[in-house]
C-alpha cells in the first residue's frame, strides 16, 4: 500500500509500505476513506526531533476490512471513526474518561500512521466507533474532524468549564482553536472571543459562533480580552497553540476562579509559580481523550447539528501529501484533507 513517511524536516514522501495484517485478536484493519494533515504534524516538519522514517497521520475515517476473533463492536463493512490514541476503553484510566492515557495506549502516529491507504487499529473495540450507517459524502470531512481536532477542541472547552452564560476566549486560530469556538457555542457560552489575525480564520470563527475578534497578542491581547469582559477576564479560556506566549496569554486572560483548558502541544512552556499562585486560575488539559466524546460528536454530525468539516479548506489526493504539509506550513490552508 501507499503511505506518508517523513524522513526529516520538510521531507515528506509517499512510499510503498507493507499492507497491514491482523496481528492480535483485538485488531481491526480498515481501509482509509479520508485522512488529513494535523497542526501537530508541523512540529516535526519544521524541525522537531522525530524517529527515522516516521509514519505520519493520526486522524481517520475508514471502512472495516477485517477484524480479529475477539472484536465485537465493529464488523466488516462498518464505517468507523477512531481517536488519535489507541485505547482499550476498559482500564481504570479509560473508565475515568481519560482514554488518551490508557494503560495500553498507543499514539497512532509512528507505529501505525493513517495518512495511508489502510491501517491496523489495535484494541478496535476500545478505539473505533461505528457511524449509524454509510455516511453521505458531505459528512466525511466532519466525521474526520471528530477523530482529532473537533474532539480536541471539545475537550479544551470541557476542561475550561465552558457553560451557559459564560465568557470564553480562544487563543489560537488553527483548526483546534476554531473547533474550540464551535464547542463553546454548542455548550451555551454567551460571549466567545477568538484571537486571530487572519481574515479567513476570523470569518470561519464567526460562522462557528465567535462574538468578538481580538487581533492583538501577548500583553496587548490580554488587555483587549480583559476590556471585553468588563475588566475581569474571561470565565473560560482555551489555549490551542502550545507556545510560551500563547499559554501566558491564556492564563493572564482568565479571571480569578476561572478555568484554562490547554490542548496545544506544549513546546518549551514554563509556568511562573508566583503568578499561578496569585492568579487563582484552574489549569487542565493535555492530549484530548477524544474517545470519550466520539459517540456524542458523531451523533451531532450525523443529525447535521454541527458542521466542523468547514475547517478543511483544501483537499488533495494522498500522493500530493507533501503539498498539503507545505500549504499548512505557509498558512495557505487551515487544514488539508487527504484522499487515499
Amino acid at each position: 500500500m501507499r503511505g506518508v513517511i517523513m524522513h526529516g524536516p520538510g521531507d515528506v514522501r509517499v512510499e510503498e509500505r507493507e499492507d497491514p495484517q491482523i496481528a492480535d485478536p483485538t485488531d481491526a484493519v480498515i481501509k482509509i476513506v479520508a485522512a488529513c494533515v494535523c497542526g501537530s504534524d508541523l512540529w516535526p516538519y519544521r524541525g522537531a526531533d522525530i524517529p527515522d522514517r516516521q509514519l505520519m497521520g493520526h486522524e481517520y475515517v475508514g471502512v472495516v476490512e477485517r477484524i480479529g476473533d475477539e472484536v465485537t463492536t465493529v464488523k466488516a463493512g462498518d464505517y468507523v471513526v477512531g481517536s488519535f490514541v489507541i485505547s482499550d476503553n476498559t482500564c481504570p484510566i479509560c473508565q475515568a474518561g481519560y482514554q488518551s492515557r490508557c494503560v495500553n495506549g498507543i499514539f497512532v502516529d509512528g507505529g501505525i500512521g493513517t495518512q495511508a491507504e489502510y491501517a491496523r487499529i489495535p484494541h478496535a473495540d476500545g478505539t473505533l466507533v461505528a457511524t449509524p450507517g454509510k455516511p453521505d459524502d458531505d459528512l466525511i470531512p466532519s466525521l474526520l474532524a471528530a477523530s482529532d481536532v473537533l474532539g480536541t477542541g471539545w475537550f479544551a472547552a470541557d476542561a475550561a468549564d465552558v457553560g451557559p452564560g459564560k465568557s470564553v476566549a480562544v487563543v489560537g486560530d488553527g483548526a483546534v482553536g476554531l473547533m474550540g469556538v464551535l464547542a463553546a457555542k454548542q455548550m451555551g457560552a454567551e460571549q466567545i472571543i477568538a484571537v486571530s489575525r487572519h481574515p479567513d480564520r476570523q470569518k470561519l470563527a464567526r460562522e462557528f459562533g465567535a462574538t468578538d475578534i481580538v487581533e492583538e497578542r501577548g500583553d496587548a491581547g490580554v488587555e483587549k480580552i480583559t476590556e471585553l469582559t468588563g475588566g475581569l477576564g474571561a470565565h473560560s479560556v482555551i489555549e490551542a497553540v502550545g507556545s510560551q506566549e500563547s499559554m501566558m496569554q491564556a492564563i493572564r486572560s482568565t479571571r480569578p476562579g476561572g478555568h484554562v483548558g490547554y490542548v496545544g502541544v506544549s513546546h518549551d512552556v514554563e509556568l511562573p509559580g508566583g503568578e499561578l499562585f496569585f492568579g487563582l486560575v484552574h489549569l487542565h488539559g493535555g492530549p484530548a481523550p477524544v474517545r470519550r466524546f466520539l459517540p456524542e460528536l458523531i451523533d451531532l454530525i450525523w443529525d447535521r447539528k454541527i458542521d466542523p468539516g468547514k475547517v478543511f479548506d483544501k483537499t488533495l489526493p494522498l500522493e500530493q501529501a507533501a503539498q498539503g504539509y507545505e500549504a499548512m506550513d505557509k498558512r495557505e490552508a487551515i487544514k488539508v484533507l487527504l484522499q487515499p
